[in-house]
């Protein structure tokens, strides 16, 4: 990021501050309910943890799993017959791209904010620091308490202004920026670090840091802006850097994608599993302290004792004493045990029935994590039971599926416009690993000339070991019957033509060019 004059600075600063601390305000209903979710996640608001089910948890931890097992992988496609090489380049090199971000654990951790708290959001930005200074593409999670948005809004690009914050040392600000003057309390601009922060952090060598971006309309295009700032001062701006007159990012798009649980209604934002779920495991918890205190009362073995009984109530209840002496006689008026009654069935009636509840509102039932009732046993109608469970877990997937269309729909433009020289990369492949060179050229046109376009396909990669065997064992099937024998061919075409199978566009080429068959 350049230095700058900033005497001349063209966005206006106190309206920038003023729009942040308005969006705060606006966006603290939704960051109550979170900060609610999370200690009720953490244990944190209950005395005691020892009557905390873990229902909800577990339904969770099936939901992430499912996610996991349908990591989703880019195709990039063209739109054109004459843009197949680079559509093919860039489906190999932007695998590699994810690599290096670690998009990976990246997705996995949004995962859990998106089913816990019902939203993760993901960052697409160019950071020039990395590749020894080359610059590259850096994808990341953006923690929700950290990002400022126009609320009532459905799509974040319909934002007027997006803020994101970092908390940063001022130590290495003043190492970072030395053209702004980290010297007394903030530069008039207000103390934004306690007003985004005071609540939450140790602010103590702490300085807010804000990456503003906006858009302004330019003809007939919007243009994207980037405003650093903190409270002491400017630290760069894309409306006085010269190199900048296309805007900060040539795509015109915040560089931000939301990917939700359940959406809300006129929001960016969505709710999650503990939303829907939270009251009802708080009303097992108390049915289950209940069953628990009375467990103890039914299990404790209590006497009532008149004063005149004559017996040393110590000895009574010392257990390791054999020998216990008494004044005069006992009988049942004078020592008498406390009868507990038997619970009302009805009680563990309701509490199963809550669980159950639980269990459907949230879509993880016996059949989604492989048990089954009844005589089901064989492991084609579990497979059959499991996917028609997991309609909800589908649904989520493919909500996560679009996000990832977005974000690396952001990445291709970040390559169109910041790989301006040629770069290497270890591409894995059947036979190893090759080397191939890109570089941008191949997809940016010159003035008034043709640009390529390109469409990203989700590939989910299915990683669950039963549906793998489902895919082997059908092979398998196939091959014993004589579907790939040279005589059978017609009929191995029409059956091909029917099946809707992972692999099958490969299985096609090699039957139609009659090529050996290998399973």
């Amino acid at each position: 990021m350049k230095k700058q004059n900033i005497k001349n600075i063209a966005p206006n600063i106190e309206y920038g501050v003023e729009t942040l601390k308005k969006y705060a305000y606006s966006k603290a209903e939704l960051m109550e309910r979170i900060k609610g979710e999370r200690n009720f996640w953490s244990e944190k608001y209950k005395g005691d943890v020892s009557h905390s089910t873990t229902w909800l948890h577990n339904s969770i931890l099936n939901k992430h799993a499912d996610i996991i097992d349908n990591m989703p992988a880019c195709i990039c496609l063209p739109r054109e017959q004459r843009d197949i090489a680079a559509s093919e380049m860039l489906t190999k090199i932007i695998p590699v791209i994810n690599s290096r971000c670690g998009f990976e654990e990246i997705y996995s951790d949004n995962a859990w904010n998106k089913i816990r708290y019902g939203t993760a959001i993901f960052g697409v930005f160019w950071n020039s620091d990395l590749c020894d200074g080359l610059g590259d593409i850096d994808i990341s999670k953006i923690n929700i308490d950290d990002i400022f948005w126009e609320m009532g809004v459905e799509d974040i690009q319909d934002s007027k202004n997006v803020f994101i914050c970092a908390l940063e040392d001022t130590d290495s600000l003043k190492e970072k920026y030395p053209h702004v003057s980290f010297e007394g309390e903030c530069g008039g601009y207000g103390d934004i670090t306690s007003y985004i922060y005071g609540d939450r952090t140790i602010l103590d060598g702490k300085c807010a840091v804000v990456d503003w971006y906006y858009k302004k309309q330019i003809g007939c295009r919007e243009v994207l802006h980037l405003c650093k700032f903190c409270e002491h001062g400017i630290i760069y701006s894309s409306e006085n850097d010269e190199s900048c007159i296309d805007g900060w990012y040539s795509h015109g798009k915040y560089p931000v994608v939301f990917d939700t649980m359940y959406p809300c209604d006129h929001e960016a934002y969505g709710f999650g599993v503990i939303a829907i779920g939270r009251g009802c495991e708080e009303y097992i918890n108390k049915l289950d302290k209940n069953i628990e205190n009375y467990s103890n009362l039914a299990s404790n073995v209590r006497f009532w004792a008149k004063k005149s009984l004559g017996i040393n109530l110590n000895d009574f209840a010392d257990k390791s004493k054999q020998i216990i002496e008494v004044e005069g006689d006992i009988d049942e008026e004078k020592l008498k045990r406390i009868e507990i009654g038997s619970m009302d069935n009805t009680v563990v009636d309701v509490i199963k029935m809550k669980i159950d509840e639980l269990k459907e509102i949230t879509g993880c039932r016996e059949v989604s994590v492989g048990r089954t009732s009844g005589n089901v046993s064989a492991a084609s109608a579990i497979s059959m039971l499991q996917n028609a469970d997991a309609k909800f877990s589908r649904d989520g997937i493919e909500g996560s599926c679009r996000a990832c269309v977005k974000i690396w729909e952001l990445t291709l433009e970040l390559i169109r416009q910041f790989y301006t020289e040629e770069r290497v990369f270890r591409i894995t492949g059947e036979g190893g690993y090759s080397y191939e060179y890109f570089c941008a050229d191949a997809i940016r046109s010159g003035e008034g000339e043709y640009s390529p376009c390109f469409d990203i396909h989700i590939d989910t990669r299915k990683r669950s070991y039963n549906e793998r065997r489902e895919l082997n064992d059908l092979a398998m099937e196939l091959y014993k019957a004589g579907a790939f024998k040279s005589e059978n061919l017609e009929q191995t075409k029409l059956l091909l033509e029917l099946l809707d199978i992972d692999g099958i566009g490969k299985l096609k080429g090699a039957i139609y060019s009659k090529e050996k068959m290998t399973i």
